[in-house]
């Protein structure tokens, strides 16, 4: 059992060494921000566990609990700045200011509280305190994962580690000298797993920012700004598939997006903010278009998805819905070309969309005369409340989608 504990807390430390070699690797990219995050998380992570496990060998009993409560008490407050930080809720430098002199303030006066009562008392206080931060971060992890961000479920499984890790190391702490052997287990691989669940979402930002530089490097014209088809390329693809159309019909819904608001956004921001627009509403695309769906740009400002055998008209308004829906979330862009500012965007935009929704029924249709139609039901939707139009082949007219619920 002492030599899993050890091989366990073995991965621990490795993983904070692995942390800090790849966040020097980020700083050498010119990408600060990202690897000042990393170092400090593995740093804060790997102090807090240390002094938990009884490095410190302070001969006053008392001391060291005084000293546990404030340390448990700071680096609480660090997590949570670092977990909203990582959720994308501090990207306004003044949301970020505010935020860490709130916390600053709040964890001063839970100190000042500490000592009213005996050191021991004060460290049950702060652990508890801490414990019923974790609960709090891990609902409000549960609630943003349930909106289907990805980075909500990471740090919701992120927040779990943390908080049995935080149990364990308070029982060791306060059970010095016995051998709580399990105790030790389930948290070394709590804490390893918290750290590996960090590294990994601060890897997605890291490869995020990356590749968003080289897209703002070569502009609109060229196809990583979508990592989709060109337009090119979709009208191929528009050819091909209404070739097999005709030879095997079957019901095809054709949806075509539209932004309304890029030109408007390059007079105001310039080109790399646009470049930085369209790359963020591809992204969301890829990650939430089912993959038997046929995708690719169309223009310098919008996108084109087919879904072929679309048996129910349902399934493709369905699909309008949840884009109009999904791409309308603001975003904050970086305006600047310089490598060194991405990541800390300084402009809140939102996309003005247009959702052009179409059924393909006749096997002698030409796909260049649907996808102008579907784009002209796009260009009207972006005036109507709902943002997405239909073409109803019954009455032959343009007919609105009725809003289902408000915007958020």
């Amino acid at each position: 059992m002492e030599k899993l504990i050890h091989g366990l807390w073995g991965c621990f430390f490795g993983m904070t060494v692995v942390m800090l070699m790849g966040s020097l690797v980020a700083y050498s990219r010119s990408l600060h921000r990202i690897s000042l995050n990393a170092a400090l998380t593995a740093l804060m992570s790997a102090f807090y566990t240390v002094a938990f496990l009884g490095v410190f060998q302070l001969k006053d009993p008392d001391a060291l609990a005084r000293f546990l409560a404030h340390l448990t008490t700071l680096i609480a407050g660090f997590l949570v700045y670092q977990s909203l930080n990582i959720l994308g809720m501090l990207k306004s430098p003044n949301v970020r200011e505010r935020l860490a002199y709130v916390l600053m303030g709040l964890c001063g006066a839970i100190l000042a509280m500490s000592w009213i009562f005996s050191p021991f008392q004060a460290l049950a206080f702060c652990l508890s305190l801490n414990g019923v931060l974790a609960i709090a971060a891990l609902a409000f992890s549960i609630r943003i994962a349930m909106r289907g961000e990805r980075l909500g479920r990471v740090m919701a499984f992120s927040v779990l580690c943390i908080f049995v890790a935080f149990v364990g190391l308070a029982l060791i702490a306060l059970n010095r000298g016995k051998p709580l052997l399990i105790v030790h287990v389930i948290t070394a691989g709590t804490a390893t797993l918290y750290l590996a669940s960090v590294a990994f979402v601060i890897w997605m930002r890291y490869a995020y920012l990356i590749e968003l530089h080289e897209v703002m490097a070569h502009g609109p014209g060229y196809d990583p700004v979508t990592r989709m088809r060109s337009h090119q390329e979709t009208g191929q693809m528009v050819g091909s598939i209404f070739k097999d159309f005709r030879d095997k019909p079957s019901r095809m819904g054709v949806v075509v997006l539209t932004i309304a608001n890029l030109y408007a956004l390059e007079q105001l921001h310039g080109v790399a903010a646009v470049n930085n627009a369209f790359f963020v509403c591809a992204a969301r695309l890829r990650r939430w278009v089912p993959r038997h769906i046929e995708m690719g740009r169309l223009g310098a400002d919008g996108f084109l998805l087919i879904m072929q055998n679309c048996t129910d008209s349902k399934q493709v308004i369905d699909l309008a819905r949840a884009l109009e829906t999904r791409l309308h979330r603001s975003v904050t862009l970086n305006t600047s070309r310089d490598v060194s500012q991405l990541g800390s965007g300084n402009t809140e935009w939102v996309a003005e969309i247009g959702v052009g929704v179409l059924m393909i029924v006749n096997p002698e249709s030409r796909g260049t005369d649907a996808i102008v139609m579907a784009r002209r039901l796009a260009r009207t939707a972006v005036s109507y409340a709902s943002r997405i139009a239909w073409f109803d082949h019954s009455s032959g007219e343009t007919v609105e989608l009725p809003v289902l619920q408000a915007r958020a």
